[in-house]
């Protein structure tokens, strides 16, 4: 029974629990978990769980010795299921966890799930704290609607903070946030990204599952220091104009004993079907999206990361495995919804209230779907059937171009329609064009390592994926290493090869990349009509036995237009000729063989003149050199 040592005290009102019980509270980390409050000039915690099955819920911890039976809360009169109480004298830095006695009498030591800090892995009890923080950043949250529209550059660098970068004189050491910072912003800056993406920074009990395990859904990872901190890393890349999206894994988590698995001797987070509730690739549990109290924690997590963390975006975890009951099982092993269906009806509700509660609490944000199959309308507004999405990761067409890139050049040609067919559907979803860390590790090779030809080849090569990438219609995000051609694949356990960067090789390809950023910014053409059949047209899609591919990107000014040339052979291409989408003069704007960036310098040094000679269905075209396993760009000068 609760005793004297805890108050009777609740934070919630009856409004906030009507919320609760129908999904559609979502400023739950307001009221649940613990908080530090003074209560009749009394100052300590009020703590608050949800444990709806249990038949006691206590708080234990190094304040009371562990013990079970000291500070018993107390559970509402209503159907909530919420375990609650004020314990005087509690404050920050306190130590603590949940003692929870099942319904069938079994005793379980859980952490919080709403804990805004936790111990150091191994270790694994919650810690109470403040979310106190002075921020400066308003500057850059009013100019936010704009720079991070879907109409401007969004070039993305997707990191782990615990690999990007290592103490050199203690390599097993990870840096915290304040020491990646002082690194990582002006390096983002210089390399022209308009976003950084941060890899599960959320707390996380086991290490090699780089953040995609979580305990601590409200915390940020104690492994680089405290909350304040992750929050001035994020302020000052907000100082330098770049965007921060955070990776938000609501699909799965982890069996742990002191995570959310059978958090009160039941399945209460996870279904209670196995089919339905376990990840059989990942050993993991499923949300049960049909709870409205699950919908409540995981939409509150997401605007609490907004809210508490001034994140610009989500970029939402393993949205397919969500959707589909027959996500990685084989025929037989799947669940149906009540239709007969394999489509998690209650995980398309959760992604639709997500997305509106998102955009409708803080303009300017964006939410981003990993997602690989063809559920239709994911970057659909709500209102039209869509699940609301900002921007979907565009996984066919990442598969289409390593795939084309892989083949030596020679036999390039019988594949030339890997490189053209993603244009067939690319304007159906508001896509994002990944090379992300999923492509650089379990012995996929790293991207160098995916280009075939000697030395000089597999840079050309890359040059020119990279380049492809940024002058096709979609969004852009680069693993981190990608950008310098990290010689292996990626190793969460060390630091990035930076010495690579004495060699011409490697500081080249760094070059291609910061210019490429800067060209994607500087033309409207390359963002200004991303996913619209406005911004594209092929002038020559059917060149295949040369291997040559010539594109137009358009913006919504004619002068702004540009033509881009592929030769994906190493044979240098002279006088080749192209039509024009009009007459003027045409003059190279930039070029992946320059000498700059370790090319062979087959550069062209003087505007085209138009000729009056057909063309690719044009009236008027000029003659370039195209150099081998090149990219060049090509705008109009008066």
């Amino acid at each position: 029974m609760p005793n004297k040592n805890v108050a009777v005290y609740s934070l919630f009102t009856d409004f906030d629990i009507s919320l609760f019980v129908t999904g559609k509270h979502f400023r739950l980390y307001e009221k649940m978990g613990a908080h530090i409050i003074t209560v009749d000039n009394s100052s300590g915690t009020y703590f608050a769980v949800w444990a709806p099955n249990a038949q006691e819920v206590g708080v234990i911890g190094d304040f009371n010795e562990w013990d079970r039976t000291s500070h018993i809360l107390y559970k509402r009169l209503d159907a909530s299921g919420i375990w609650e109480g004020f314990i005087p004298l509690i404050g920050k830095g306190t130590i603590y966890k949940f003692h929870i006695k099942g319904f069938d009498g079994n005793v379980f030591e859980k952490g919080d799930p709403f804990a805004n800090k936790w111990e150091h892995p191994p270790r694994t009890a919650s810690i109470v704290w403040e979310m106190d923080y002075s921020w400066k950043d308003k500057s850059w949250l009013n100019k936010r609607p704009k720079v991070n529209a879907l109409d401007q550059p969004i070039s993305v660098y997707e990191l782990h903070l615990g690999s990007w970068q290592r103490d050199p004189s203690d390599p097993a050491r990870v840096l915290t946030y304040k020491e990646i910072g002082t690194s990582l912003v002006p390096y983002v800056k210089e390399m022209g990204f308009t976003h950084v993406e941060l890899m599960p920074i959320m707390e996380y009990p086991y290490y090699p599952s780089w953040g995609y395990q979580i305990t601590g859904y409200y915390a940020a990872s104690s492994r680089h220091g405290t909350p304040q901190e992750l929050m001035n890393l994020i302020e000052e890349l907000h100082k330098q104009n770049i965007a921060v999206i955070l990776d938000w894994v609501p699909s799965h988590f982890p069996g742990d004993s002191h995570g959310l698995f059978n958090f009160d001797g039941t399945h209460l987070y996870e279904h209670a079907d196995m089919r339905k509730g376990f990840h059989p690739d990942w050993k993991s549990y499923i949300f049960n999206y049909d709870r409205p109290e699950v919908r409540c924690f995981l939409i509150s997590n997401a605007l609490y990361w907004l809210d508490k963390f001034h994140a610009d975006g989500l970029r939402v975890d393993a949205v397919a495995s969500m959707l589909y009951f027959n996500f990685s099982r084989k025929g037989g092993e799947a669940a149906t919804n009540e239709y007969g269906g394999s489509e998690n009806l209650g995980a398309i509700t959760f992604l639709k209230d997500l997305n509106e509660a998102v955009y409708n609490n803080y303009p300017g944000v964006q939410t981003i779907a990993e997602e690989s199959s063809t559920f239709p309308g994911v970057t659909h507004p709500v209102m039209d059937g869509g699940l609301g999405f900002g921007m979907k990761w565009m996984m066919g067409w990442m598969n289409d171009t390593l795939k084309y890139f892989k083949n030596d050049p020679i036999n390039r040609k019988f594949h030339h329609h890997q490189l053209t067919f993603s244009i067939t559907y690319a304007f159906s979803e508001k896509f994002m064009l990944p090379f992300s860390h999923d492509e650089v590790v379990h012995g996929k090779s790293s991207m160098i390592y995916k280009m075939p030809g000697d030395e000089w080849q597999k840079f050309a090569n890359l040059r020119t994926l990279y380049t492809y990438m940024f002058t096709q219609p979609g969004t852009k995000l680069l693993f981190m290493g990608n950008e310098f051609a990290q010689n292996g694949e990626w190793n969460f356990t060390r630091s990035l090869d930076w010495h690579l960067l004495k060699y011409a090789s490697h500081a080249g390809m760094q070059k291609t990349v910061k210019a490429l950023n800067q060209l994607y910014k500087t033309e409207p053409a390359l963002y200004q009509n991303n996913f619209s059949y406005d911004g594209f047209e092929w002038l020559d899609a059917d060149d295949w036995q040369h291997s040559i591919y010539v594109y137009i990107r358009k913006a919504q000014k004619a002068k702004d237009t540009l033509i881009v040339i592929l030769n994906l052979t190493p044979v240098y291409r002279e006088q080749y000729r192209i039509g024009l989408p009009f007459k003027g003069k045409w003059a190279e704007l930039f070029n992946t063989d320059a000498t700059e960036f370790f090319g062979s310098g087959k550069v062209n040094g003087e505007a085209a003149v138009p000729e009056q000679v057909s063309c690719n269905g044009r009236d008027y075209s000029i003659t370039i050199n195209v150099p081998p396993l090149a990219a060049v760009v090509l705008k109009q000068i008066k």
